[in-house]
């Protein structure tokens, strides 16, 4: 029987009553599976504080180390009831902690942080979840065993802070490590390289990890447990009445996931759509003794009669605009500008050019730096840089969008009626997703107007 891969994020890991729901719903499974666990709530910006601060004082490190060994004893004594499992649970995880604070004190005494330390730092917050879960889940009568990334070894192109996995390496070893007939728990967000050194999979890399461990194991499907009703229509703080999406495409997730909605982190489709494995996402807060999912995504693509599944946004797209006299057609400004951009590890998420104006899509962190690069290159076609930053990216996505007359005037006559200007449009870039610019002050107006009009 193919397994099944489960995902648990820090949201369900908050308080005694979260990690209860965990149990029964691992019980109602009953069956072997792998869990992969993220950091517990809040745990990796804490751990990412404290890398800067013990730089200086090395007082923080046993400031970090109490925080932690407190935060976990108080877990601890919540959710055992058996002395000798509380004393075995607090004194693994008191040793695991002990090596963290080794990694700390080496980053005191050399005043920096290498990429290789802070990726190991970083991992620690879900190899704690997943020590503490096992043990929780054996003091429950369940057959469980922790399985660390690095005893398998889940092979990555070695890429410090958003390493990929390497999936024809790492398939066997996952299988044969993963292959007895328990429940195996995996911390999220981290795999080795080649030479054995830990790489993060990227920042919410748990999601990604899963989708990952699942391909290996050629898993029945992929199960990412949520505290919030699967995918909707748009976001329920923003509309009225938001609707339940049961079936989306891989290409509608991995696009909504982009721009967004924070249901997958936006790598979580990629590993899967090859394959074909099922993602299933479910409510933990709903759970009714049922593991059926709230909202599959999957290879079949259906169009619905309003054609547009979901709206949502993203406020981390920021536009660096260069004018000037036909830049967009002058030999070599656009490479310039990438390769200074690329060297400085900014990333561009998209690129739209007219004959007067090159517009970058990059990231809200990165639209200083990126304006005094670009303005220090002085190039001589460019003759005026621009950085817009209070602007959101709504898009709207759904199978048969670019296929169906009459959905773009409706869209933006929608946005007409309430007098929101769009201050640019990107569409046909993909068959399932349109996105467009407004103000910042505009966005959840521009949101309700589209939801009102496509599904009111």
């Amino acid at each position: 029987m193919k397994k099944i891969v489960a995902k648990f994020g820090g949201s369900n890991l908050k308080k005694k009553e979260d990690i209860q729901k965990l149990v029964r719903v691992i019980k109602a499974y009953d069956r072997p599976m792998v869990i992969v666990v993220s950091a517990f709530y809040g745990i990796t910006n804490h751990l990412i504080k404290a890398m800067e601060e013990v730089k200086k004082d090395e007082t923080n490190i046993e400031k970090l180390i109490r925080f932690l060994r407190e935060l976990k004893e108080e877990t601890i004594l919540e959710n055992f009831e058996d002395k000798e499992w509380q004393d075995k649970t607090l004194n693994a995880v008191q040793s695991r902690i002990k090596e963290l604070g080794r990694y700390l004190t080496g980053i005191h005494y050399i005043g920096d942080v290498p990429e290789f330390v802070e990726d190991v730092i970083l991992s620690y917050g879900e190899r704690l979840s997943s020590l503490v879960l096992t043990s929780i889940l054996q003091s429950n009568g369940i057959d469980a065993e922790e399985a660390l990334p690095e005893q398998m070894p889940l092979v990555t192109d070695g890429e410090f802070g958003n390493a990929t996995v390497d999936f024809e390496v790492s398939a066997p070893n996952v299988q044969k490590r993963l292959a007895g007939n328990k429940v195996y728990i995996v911390p999220g967000f981290y795999g080795v390289s080649e030479q054995g050194k830990v790489t993060l999979l990227g920042r919410g890399g748990s999601d990604y990890s899963a989708a990952a461990i699942a391909r290996c194991l050629e898993a029945e499907s992929l199960d990412v447990w949520k505290d919030v009703d699967g995918f909707m229509s748009a976001d329920p703080k923003l509309v009225r009445a938001p609707k339940r999406i049961t079936h989306l495409s891989y290409a509608e997730a991995a696009e909504l996931s982009y721009f967004g909605a924070s249901i997958l982190h936006p790598r979580t489709v990629e590993p899967l759509k090859e394959v074909g494995i099922p993602i299933h996402i479910g409510n933990i807060d709903a759970f009714d003794g049922s593991v059926a999912p709230r909202t599959i995504v999957h290879g079949t693509e259906i169009v619905t009669d309003c054609i547009i599944k979901s709206v949502t946004y993203s406020d981390d797209f920021c536009i660096l605009k260069m004018r000037g006299p036909g830049v967009g057609l002058k030999k070599g400004v656009l490479a310039k500008v990438t390769v200074a951009l690329d060297r400085a590890g900014i990333n561009i998420k998209s690129v739209i050019t007219s004959q007067i104006v090159i517009n970058l899509l990059l990231s809200a962190k990165d639209i200083k730096r990126a304006y005094k690069i670009v303005d220090e290159l002085e190039l001589s076609s460019i003759t005026e840089v621009i950085a817009s930053e209070q602007i959101s990216t709504i898009a709207v996505v759904g199978e048969g969008l670019l296929d169906r007359p009459g959905v773009a005037g409706r869209l933006f006559m929608s946005l007409a009626k309430k007098s929101i200007n769009v201050q640019m449009i990107v569409s046909g870039a993909s068959a399932v997703a349109s996105y467009f610019m407004v103000a910042k002050d505009d966005r959840d107006a521009a949101i309700e107007a589209i939801h009102d009009e496509f599904f009111q």
